[in-house]
């Protein structure tokens, strides 16, 4: 083939057109490659996940889950007016011996702790009353959850080791518990709850998230270009590019080691719309009818005018994205860097796949002005002059609502508190789905927060009898605070012994005791594997006490775990038992409130970084500081109202909505780059008006459809059935919307009056667009 050789943009795109046949064919290849590496990438939603390996909470707690490795524990509440009759043991008897025989599944409630104390006891007949005295005559089955004033509990630990196989054993549950919630059943209700029927249903539903939003706006996208362009053939351009590249932007997860979590569902669409709006502008821009001597001429043309724009914006926007690398939210931080890559990936598209596509399908161009432009013309006359009136009312109205903004966001000492900050994982889920009342009906009842206290001594001494009396006192003063439900660890171990030996759960204070208990507590190890979860048998140098309470009554994120924390090492420097023992908090519900505590950082830091990589593109391609920040107005104006919106509808900030910061000023820059990059070709050769007729003119049609596209995308995640991504879709749509208003309103001001004073422009001016 020969290749004309021509210089600068003009001559690169030639050279690309001439290729157009390759260039179809090689995407073809990669899009084949993407779907396979697509249909490889796993799901991960454990919260010992969400942090990045390196945080040190993270690391402290899976160096803990490998001393103390544990399956998943769900618990069955079976209520009923009188949970200790006869007829609603014998059903919860029965329940339990068939729940044992499913694989993986160990059982234990009040009944099984009572055949510890009646070996070969039957469940009924003259058992009931002395079951009934066994069941009430300690607190020990209370805090354990096991019983309540209205229900029994059956305590559940999953052996499993793959999210198939935690399905499998649920599904089995599900089958047991079926002929208990019909009629004639002596419970009223019977409810499931704990964290393997909260992560089925998340990865049931975030797998069903990008199956249902895309089609939807799949469906959109094709009537609206229908309805723009009017052409089948840009139609099938369009669509062919960005199935490329989402499949193509899919697959990089395979390569680069990601997984799909709870926001990963916003790779694809954001991937999909910020490539949609590029498409917009090259296409509007190839439709424009030019003076070029060939169509392959025009078309390079076309492009080349549109490529250091497209490329200012979209790559500002991969490095905004990229910006969330700095939070310590590993789904944050995975799906950053994985829209980022996915954007790389769009603008290589855009420049060689589009236009490939456009000239094998010969997309028809524009031979004269459309009917349909000139209801803008008209606007575009009418605004200018307008936006010149209204300057400083218009800025001024703008920087108001943005500092309410960050008022509602980071409040204002004494007066208003910041933003919520919401990371319990039952946020995620519907409030409507039975699994979160279930839960939310027991959390009333009984804390759920968990957390570990992780107790670490010399080899060979976790046994010793002072030190398992220290650890026994500091049980009981960390049960004395209200909010704190249970403490459970060895000594509990023999709480539950010498209440089944003698009737009473109160071990001995007197330090003379402590040698026959510590040979008690060795013994039940070597007999009762279930025991040894609390105490590392291989060194002995390991203990844990597992704290249950209701972490929002201690306050913030985190403060639950201050409390344990004060309260050991109060403890620890009165217990001489205790000198030289580590003693750290750990566990998922450790993590829970560290991911709280990130989520805010992770929205400024991130946020910081974002724009000020867009201000040095701005720079860069424009030159004049002052101008930038001026052209930067929207999206910040968008970003800090949309925070007024999210504290009038009481939507919180968590793993979802903490991305509204990058993924505004990323996407809506878009705008503003092309607005201000034809404000400042008619600017160099005309006056303020007549720059912004142009820009209006050029860039203001192609920006309204830009933002159409980007907010019904994004409303999209409004049909979620994860509620995360169904706020961030409400805040992001009305995001995208509040910037489209300041790019025709607070904008054009701002131009005004970094311009200076301007002659009156009278409103029959249009032809100052030149």
């Amino acid at each position: 083939m020969n290749v004309p050789a021509s210089r600068g943009p003009v001559g690169i795109f030639t050279r690309i057109l001439l290729l157009k046949g390759w260039i179809a064919g090689a995407f073809l290849a990669l899009t084949v490659a993407g779907v396979c590496g697509a249909l490889r990438i796993p799901d991960d939603l454990a919260i010992e996940h969400l942090m990045v390996p390196g945080d040190p909470v993270a690391r402290a707690t899976r160096d803990f889950e490998r001393v103390f490795p544990e399956g998943e524990q769900a618990l069955l509440v079976l209520e009923a007016p009188d949970p200790l009759s006869p007829t609603v043991l014998g059903a919860a008897d029965a329940l339990e011996r068939e729940l044992a025989r499913i694989p993986a599944v160990e059982p234990h409630s009040l009944l099984t702790l009572y055949r510890l104390a009646e070996p070969g006891a039957q469940v009924g007949g003259a058992q009931s009353d002395r079951l009934r005295a066994f069941a009430t005559g300690s607190s020990l089955l209370r805090r354990a959850g096991l019983l309540g004033d209205h229900y029994l509990g059956i305590a559940l630990e999953l052996r499993v080791h793959s999210p198939a196989e935690r399905d499998r054993a649920l599904a089995e549950i599900d089958a047991r518990l079926q002929p208990l919630e019909g009629g004639g059943s002596p419970f009223t209700a019977v409810r499931r709850v704990g964290s393997p029927w909260l992560d089925a249903w998340l990865e049931r539903e975030t797998g069903l998230a990008t199956r249902r939003f895309m089609p939807l706006f799949g469906v959109f996208l094709m009537g609206l270009v229908l309805l723009v362009y009017r052409s089948w053939r840009t139609l099938a351009a369009v669509v062919l590019t960005l199935g490329a590249v989402v499949a193509i932007a899919m697959g990089l997860a395979d390569l680069l080691g990601f997984s799909h979590t709870v926001v990963s569902a916003l790779v694809p669409l954001t991937v999909m719309v910020t490539t949609t709006a590029t498409l917009v502008y090259i296409h509007s821009r190839y439709l424009d009818a030019s003076g070029a001597a060939t169509p392959l001429e025009h078309h390079a043309g076309a492009l080349a005018d549109k490529f250091l724009p497209c490329t200012a914006s979209i790559l500002a926007t991969a490095v905004g994205f990229a910006a969330l690398a700095v939070s310590d939210i590993r789904p944050v931080r995975e799906m950053g860097l994985w829209t980022a890559g996915g954007l790389v990936v769009a603008w290589i598209a855009c420049f060689s796949l589009f236009p490939a596509l456009q000239s094998l399908l010969h997309v028809p161009v524009r031979t004269a002005r459309a009917p349909a432009t000139a209801w803008f013309e008209s606007f575009a006359d009418v605004l200018v002059p307008w936006t010149r009136r209204w300057r400083w009312a218009l800025v001024a109205c703008a920087l108001a609502l943005m500092l309410c903004g960050a008022a509602a966001l980071f409040g204002m000492p004494g007066r208003i508190a910041p933003l919520p900050l919401e990371t319990d994982a039952l946020s995620y889920v519907s409030a409507g789905e039975r699994i979160a009342q279930d839960t939310r009906r027991f959390r009333e009842l009984s804390g759920l927060d968990v957390v570990e206290l992780w107790l670490r001594t010399a080899p060979g001494h976790a046994l010793d009898p002072d030190f398992l009396r220290a650890v026994e006192e500091l049980a009981e003063r960390l049960e004395r605070d209200p909010r704190i439900t249970a403490v459970d660890g060895p000594t509990s171990v023999l709480r539950w012994a010498h209440y089944v030996q003698s009737g009473s759960d109160r071990l001995p204070a007197e330090p003379a005791a402590w040698p026959k208990l510590a040979a008690d507590l060795e013994q039940i190890l070597l007999t009762e594997p279930g025991a040894r979860g609390y105490v590392d048998i291989g060194d002995l140098a390991s203990m844990r006490l597992s704290v249950r309470g209701r972490a929002e009554l201690f306050g913030p994120p985190g403060a639950m775990r201050a409390s344990i924390e004060a309260i050991a090492a109060a403890w620890q420097a009165q217990e001489p038992a205790l000198l030289g023992v580590k003693a750290q908090v750990v566990g998922r519900g450790v993590l829970a409130a560290q991911i709280s505590e990130h989520l805010v950082p992770t929205l400024t830091e991130s946020f910081a970084l974002t724009a000020s990589v867009i201000f040095v593109a701005f720079l860069f391609v424009f030159r004049s500081p002052a101008g930038r920040l001026m052209a930067m107005i929207p999206s910040l104006f968008a970003i800090l109202t949309v925070f007024l919106v999210m504290r009038g509808t009481g939507i919180p900030l968590n793993i979802a909505t903490i991305l509204i910061g990058s993924t505004v000023l990323g996407a809506t820059e878009n705008d503003q780059i092309h607005f201000f990059y034809h404000f400042q070709q008619g600017r160099s050769s005309g006056s303020t008006a007549a720059a912004l007729h142009r820009a209006l003119i050029v860039a203001g049609r192609p920006i309204l459809f830009a933002t159409v596209i980007n907010a019904s995308g994004f409303l999209a995640l409004a049909l979620s059935d994860l509620p995360p991504m169904r706020q961030f879709g409400i805040v992001t749509s009305t995001a995208f919307v509040l910037a489209l208003l300041a790019d025709f309103t607070a904008l054009p001001g701002a131009l005004w009056i970094l311009s200076g004073p301007q002659p009156r422009v009278p409103r029959s001016q249009p032809g100052a667009a030149g």
